[in-house]
C-alpha cells in the first residue's frame, strides 16, 4: 500500500473526491497543492473506444494557447544538408543512420521526435521502441514533414501530441500550476476540443466516459462534462 504525506492526504480531504468539479473548482482545488517544484498538470481521458481495432485508435495534436510550461527536447530525423536547419529551429539533436543506432543501444534523452519522410524507412528500424512510447513520427501527428522547421517550432511553441493506450485512455499535459487559472482553463478546453474532433466514426454509445485532472504530486480531479465550458 502507497504511504502518502502529510500534504498529499490534507489535500484529499478538502474535498469530495467521488465528487464531479467545475473546470475552474478542479483548478482552485489543485492549486492548494505547494511544493517546491512547479508541478505539471495533465488532463486523463477514459474514452468509449477499443484501440484493438485500428478504426477506432485516437490520436492527434493539438497547440496550447499558453504553452506546456516545460523545455521538450526534440530530435529530429533528416539528412545531412537539413541538420543544420533543424538544429537552427531549435532541434535538440538531429541527424540520421547515427541515431537510429543510439536508440538501438538505448538511448531516449528526448521528448519528441519528428522526420522528413525520406527518413521513414530508417526509422522502421526502431519503431519497436519509440511506438509504445508514443514517440514514433507519423504524418497523422503531423510530425513527418518535409518542412521540419516549422513542426519544430510549434513543438516548441507548445504544441502536443496525445494517443489513446491500450486501455482506451488519453494523457495530456495541459501546462504548469503556476499558471493562472484562466490560461489553463484555455489550454484544457483546447485538448477536449481536439480529442472531440478525433471521435472516430465507428465509436458508439458514450465517447469520453471519464475526465479527470492531476497535478505530478496530487490525487485526481473528476471533471463534471457538462461544466467543462
Amino acid at each position: 500500500m502507497i504511504r502518502r504525506g502529510k500534504k498529499y492526504r490534507a489535500l484529499v480531504a478538502s474535498y469530495d473526491v467521488k465528487a464531479s468539479y467545475g473546470l475552474d473548482d478542479a483548478v482552485n482545488i489543485l492549486k492548494k497543492s505547494q511544493l517546491k517544484f512547479d508541478q505539471t498538470v495533465e488532463l486523463h481521458f477514459n474514452l468509449g473506444v477499443d484501440p484493438k481495432h485500428s478504426d477506432q485508435m485516437v490520436r492527434g495534436t493539438v497547440s496550447l494557447p499558453h504553452g506546456t510550461g516545460r523545455k521538450v527536447r526534440i530530435l529530429a530525423f533528416c539528412k545531412d544538408n537539413m541538420v543544420q536547419a533543424a538544429v537552427d529551429a531549435g532541434a535538440d539533436f538531429a541527424g540520421g543512420t547515427e541515431l537510429v543506432q543510439k536508440i538501438s543501444d538505448g538511448w531516449l534523452d528526448f521528448d519528441a521526435v519528428v522526420a522528413t519522410p525520406d527518413m521513414m524507412a530508417v526509422l522502421g528500424k526502431v519503431a519497436k521502441v519509440l511506438g509504445p512510447r508514443g514517440l514514433m513520427p507519423s504524418p497523422k501527428a503531423g510530425t513527418v514533414s518535409p518542412n521540419l522547421a516549422l513542426v519544430i517550432k510549434e513543438l516548441k511553441a507548445g504544441k502536443i501530441q496525445y494517443r489513446v493506450d491500450k486501455g482506451a485512455n488519453v494523457h495530456a499535459p495541459v501546462g504548469k500550476l503556476s499558471f493562472t487559472g484562466e490560461q489553463l482553463r484555455e489550454n484544457i478546453l483546447s485538448v477536449i476540443d481536439s480529442v472531440k474532433k478525433n471521435k472516430p466514426q465507428t465509436s458508439k454509445g458514450i465517447y469520453i466516459k471519464s475526465l479527470t485532472l492531476a497535478a505530478t504530486m496530487t490525487p485526481s480531479v473528476h471533471l463534471d462534462m457538462a461544466l467543462t465550458r
